[in-house]
């Protein structure tokens, strides 16, 4: 059928369900009926709320975003000073830390689930039992309580004094893990926006010659594209710019470490029983996605002389990610509202500084609408971009 068949085909059908609705009238005043209560309940809270704030003195609007804010914060990818930097300053800071801690619990849960659902369906009996072990444990046990087990594991580490030095240069407290860093540098920024930038061209180039590939049976030699970008253009901006290489190694000075990196017990506890907690569930959703693939399958792979670790690679997991992708999403914005939870451990991420912004400033209202926009703004760009990915992986029926 040509598109613009196509095109009139669904020109018809939504002209013949414009005709139905409006030859039912009882349908059209059901809904109008249904938003104008909507509007009225919404008008009548707003209104109310703002009869009750007024009445008790207290003030509205987010004028407070801007006055400075004495609230320290010591996990910050913004330059922040208490005292100086603003309460709208505090909350981006805060709505960063939410984002960090999603990201990488999403990716390590992912993988760690992905692992664990696999080893379940293992033929090895120890294998699949520990990780039927692994599974029943740790979704059965409250997320709160895993982080303040994990919490208060890391607290009971030895002080800075006696940190342990894994390997050179990176001390293990319960101040948090220590590490070596780069010297801060403007161009570092600009050298990591050029890895990415390689990093993705080179994807898109591997895809693009697999796609040529079979069309019409060769296609170009992609590595060296990839060696230029990834390794030769940062490596060029990094002599150009004269940015620095030099590392700043933590060093203990008093009663804890200065310098290098840092990763804090409260974000370590915090990566820790989220990642733990929701692999679990990550490994059922891959488990159930496997076991969804027809048998027939692995069976015409070992026809043709394939691997296992092959056949699951290349066949299965295939066919398995139209079946993953739904529920996982799901669990992907569980972790994001999960994350809420950095609160009790201490982490401030943004529920955690928006709550103690209240005792600062009375603005509950503002406060909570802005973690709630905040928390529905990510929730939905996380499952726009998941349904565009379930799009592209969909079995499309010929």
């Amino acid at each position: 059928m040509s598109g613009s068949a196509k095109r009139l085909d669904s020109k018809e059908v939504k002209q013949g369900r414009l005709k139905a609705a409006f030859a039912d009238p009882r349908g059209l005043f059901t809904q109008a009926f249904i938003v104008f209560s909507l509007i009225a309940v919404v008008w009548f809270l707003a209104d109310n709320t703002i009869e009750n704030l007024r009445a008790r003195g207290i003030t509205t609007g987010f004028a407070f975003l801007w006055r400075p804010n004495s609230l320290p914060i010591p996990n910050s990818w913004l330059e922040y000073s208490a005292g100086i930097s603003t309460y709208g300053r505090a909350i981006t800071i805060g709505f960063l830390n939410t984002l960090t801690v999603s990201f990488i619990v999403i990716v390590l849960s992912t993988i760690l689930g992905t692992f664990v659902g696999i080893g379940r369906l293992s033929p090895n009996w120890l294998l699949s039992r520990s990780c039927g072990a692994y599974v029943e444990a740790l979704r059965n046990v409250p997320v709160l309580l895993q982080l303040l087990f994990w919490y208060q594991l890391l607290l009971q580490l030895p002080p800075p004094k006696r940190a342990l030095n894994l390997v050179d240069g990176v001390f293990v407290s319960n101040r948090g893990i220590r590490f070596p860093t780069l010297e801060p540098d403007p161009w570092h920024m600009w050298i990591g926006l050029a890895l990415a930038f390689g990093v993705g061209v080179t994807i898109w180039a591997s895809r693009w010659s697999r796609r040529r590939r079979e069309r019409i049976g060769s296609s170009p030699v992609i590595w060296p594209l990839a060696v230029v970008l990834i390794v030769g253009l940062p490596f060029a901006m990094l002599q150009f710019s004269g940015a620095s290489t030099a590392v700043q190694a933590p060093q203990l000075i008093g009663f804890d470490f200065r310098g290098g990196g840092a990763l804090t017990p409260e974000l370590s506890a915090l990566v820790i029983g989220l990642t733990i907690y929701s692999s679990a569930f990550v490994a059922e959703i891959v488990r159930a996605g496997i076991l969804a693939v027809p048998g027939g399958q692995w069976e015409a792979a070992r026809s043709l002389g394939l691997r296992n670790g092959t056949t699951l690679r290349k066949i299965v997991l295939p066919q398995a990610l139209r079946i993953i992708v739904p529920p996982i999403t799901s669990e992907y914005l569980g972790i994001i509202k999960n994350s809420s939870l950095a609160v009790a451990v201490g982490y401030p991420d943004l529920v955690a500084i928006v709550t103690t912004m209240l005792s600062d400033t009375g603005q509950a209202v503002e406060g909570v609408a802005i973690i709630m926009l905040a928390f529905l703004a990510v929730s939905l760009c996380v499952s726009l971009f998941m349904n565009w990915y379930n799009a592209r992986v969909v079995l499309v029926v010929r």
